[in-house]
């Protein structure tokens, strides 16, 4: 069995050597370091030889390079202590639910985001980290956006769902910093529906793939909700994680859209699946299926950042299966906001 952060051998063309030499030997601290982008962020930082703190509640090391921690970042006290001293912060912990799970369980999903942006983000400005990189989300975009940057704080509606205010009010935050303190090291980023090694896989609580995978593994005919017509940008962790590096690196003077540069119906995803590993499926239309087209426009990303996804949908599932097939139960070891005692 490989280790769980194998990553397959994988080339980084976005990344040189004069970007990762960047990092070399520098105090980095990585929040959500266990997640699916985070422990490629916490590869890439180790190829790279810096001295990585990763900080998570979950119960699993991914990278034996790295210092992990088992730590809450909705206690401020904490996270001044995390980030002291440190060069970078890459603050992507959050909390990840499926369309039933964030419209329902709204306070799960919304008060422990709202809390560990603001204590992760308030701490490295009193602190004085050299450089922040926040991860927001699509989710922060208005229902009917064309998902195109603007200004940061310029928004023309509320956002898509109710946990996008959690990740609005993160970007607020730095814009406050931007017009109190002038600050101009925080940079922000929106990552479209993102899948790879490492995802949650909790059928419960899973996004579009992973609960699409999740299912596949039982055996048993898929159900699929809605009529399949939904297009979505979907793009995979690795090449996101490397669009992370580039964007704490170079700055995104407000915020930056990361995805896979083209969207795909869920059906021609279920295909495309099915090309990989046979199995029975059927859609409900009775179900919801959300927006009709989530599609993130990425100019931004490609002239002020060099980010160039390279990984075709078609592999990255497959590389995804693969993983999931060694480590079926790693998702039991993760954090399961949905199911803790929050009383």
């Amino acid at each position: 069995m490989r280790p769980p952060y194998w990553f397959g051998g994988r080339n980084c063309p976005m990344l040189d050597a004069s970007i990762l030499s960047e990092f070399t030997g520098k105090r980095v601290l990585v929040t959500g370091g266990t997640g699916m982008i985070g422990r490629h962020v916490t590869h890439l930082l180790g190829n790279a030889q810096a001295k990585v703190t990763v900080v998570s509640l979950d119960n699993i090391r991914p990278d034996p390079r790295a210092e992990y921690l088992h730590a809450d970042l909705t206690n401020y006290e904490i996270c001044r202590e995390l980030t002291q001293r440190k060069d970078f912060v890459f603050h992507l912990a959050g909390i990840k639910a499926s369309m039933e799970i964030s419209t329902t369980m709204v306070a799960s999903h919304f008060v422990p985001t709202l809390m560990m942006n603001t204590n992760v983000l308030e701490s490295c400005r009193v602190n004085q980290v050299g450089r922040v990189l926040y991860t927001s989300s699509i989710g922060a975009y208005e229902a009917e956006s064309d998902f195109v940057e603007k200004e940061l704080g310029q928004f023309e509606g509320p956002p898509m769902d109710f946990a996008g205010w959690a990740k609005r009010m993160g970007e607020l935050q730095i814009a406050a910093y931007q017009k109190q303190y002038g600050l101009k090291h925080f940079s922000i980023v929106r990552p479209s529906a993102v899948y790879g090694p490492g995802d949650n896989f909790d059928p419960t609580t899973a996004m579009v793939v992973p609960s699409l995978l999740a299912k596949i593994k039982t055996g048993e005919c898929v159900e699929v909700w809605g009529d399949g017509m939904a297009v979505r940008d979907i793009a995979f962790s690795e090449d996101v994680a490397e669009g992370l590096v580039l964007a704490i690196l170079k700055g995104t003077n407000g915020y930056t859209n990361l995805g896979s540069g083209s969207g795909i119906s869920i059906r021609e995803l279920v295909f495309i699946m099915q090309e990989i590993v046979p199995f029975e499926f059927k859609f409900d239309p009775s179900k919801p299926s959300g927006k009709k087209q989530k599609l993130l426009d990425l100019k931004k990303a490609h002239s002020q950042l060099g980010y160039s996804p390279k990984t075709g949908l078609k592999a990255g599932l497959k590389k995804t299966w693969e993983w999931f097939n060694e480590y079926p139960f790693e998702h039991l070891q993760k954090m399961n906001y949905f199911n803790a005692d929050k009383n």
